[in-house]
């Protein structure tokens, strides 16, 4: 049996061209330039979120030892009893030991140092300052005293004296 033209035709467009496979140079560019993109935005929103988390755990650790002292002087009737417990002696301490001094507490990582001081018998300051080379260095220290009173120094000059820096703020 002979073999129509139309087999011939149909047996060579088979034998040309095979399909695509793969990507081409072009392709693989572009999807280069838009995870570089991508990756671009969300690293810096991703540290901006583990600043924030980081300085969320030491306002926790804050308010935990601002409990502290509240119990310090409920037991004592001062912040700074010294190691007789006597608020009324001159062996009365410049601030209680805390009972932790870095946040967070709960981890190998620290991230701020905390700290009291006690101005007389009934007022304290405790204050979180990001540690050096960590992350948080440059974010600013936050405080608390005995009347609950918080502060943040958001433009990081060590103090919590400037406008908007009287709140612990979001």
């Amino acid at each position: 049996m002979p073999i129509s033209r139309k087999a011939l035709r149909s047996a060579g467009a088979e034998r040309g061209r095979r399909p695509c496979t793969g990507f081409t140079l072009i392709e693989l560019m572009i999807v280069v330039v838009v995870v570089g993109i991508l990756a671009a935005v969300a690293f810096p929103a991703y540290t901006t979120q583990i600043k924030k988390t980081r300085r969320a755990m030491a306002k926790a650790d804050l308010l935990e030892l601002a409990n502290f002292m509240q119990r310090v002087h409920t037991e004592t009737g001062c912040y700074n009893p010294g190691p007789d417990n006597d608020c009324s002696t001159a062996a009365d301490a410049a601030a209680p030991t805390l009972p932790f001094t870095q946040s967070p507490k709960d981890s190998n990582a620290k991230y701020y140092t905390l700290s009291v001081s006690v101005s007389g018998a009934d007022t304290f300051t405790l204050t979180a300052t990001p540690i050096s080379g960590t992350t948080q260095d440059g974010d600013g220290l936050l405080t608390i005293d005995q009347a609950g009173r918080r502060g943040w120094d958001k433009n990081n000059d060590g103090d919590t004296d400037d406008s908007g820096e009287d709140s612990w703020g979001h």
